[in-house]
């Protein structure tokens, strides 16, 4: 069974401007990456009803998705150096999360209801970045150890149980601070 534990951060206050470029920075990266599938959708859509017999077709590329868009974050690294300050797994997640929300978009959940259009997430809109790995044995003490982030304070109100492992670890930024979402399973 997963089930999902939220705890405050108490980092300093270096870490806590590097949260917020880590932020920023990953904003940027999802309005991207869903510009280009959108991108892509507007220049190889047409309306069926409404094309002439003769018309240019634009040159097709292929669809970006999910492998293709993973594939360019080593090439964003070379090119934007401040990426490389950023756990890749990270980087990584975000690629997912554009998946899923356009996934949703043109499909539905599981119930097939449909959400609207994505939309670009503002700086101040993108609040949460997720680790989907993260080693056993990350929490020690009152610190958690995050790779290539290191180690923060948190405020541990109540134990992990006995029995469950920490799979992913996410950090959220809300209007008193930050906050550790540990996944057990």
């Amino acid at each position: 069974m997963r089930t999902a534990y939220q705890y405050k951060l108490r980092p300093a206050k270096q870490q806590v401007i590097e949260l917020d470029r880590w932020l920023s920075m990953l904003g940027a990266q999802y309005n991207y990456l869903l510009a280009d599938r959108f991108d892509w959708y507007e220049r190889n859509r047409s309306p069926i009803n409404a094309c002439p017999l003769v018309c240019h077709l634009p040159e097709l590329r292929d669809n970006p998705d999910y492998y293709s868009q993973k594939k360019t974050l080593p090439q964003l690294k070379k090119t934007h150096p401040h990426y490389g300050d950023i756990y890749s797994q990270v980087l990584q997640d975000v690629v997912k999360r554009v998946k899923l929300t356009l996934e949703r978009f043109l499909k539905g959940d599981s119930n097939g209801k449909r959400s609207g259009k994505p939309r670009f997430k503002a700086r101040n809109r993108y609040r949460t970045f997720t680790y989907p790995q993260i080693k056993e044995g990350c929490l020690q003490g009152n610190l958690i150890n995050l790779p290539m982030f290191g180690k923060v304070k948190v405020i541990l109100h109540r134990p992990i149980p006995e029995g469950f492992k920490i799979k992913t670890a996410s950090i959220t930024k809300k209007a008193d601070g930050f906050y550790l979402t540990l996944s057990l399973l």
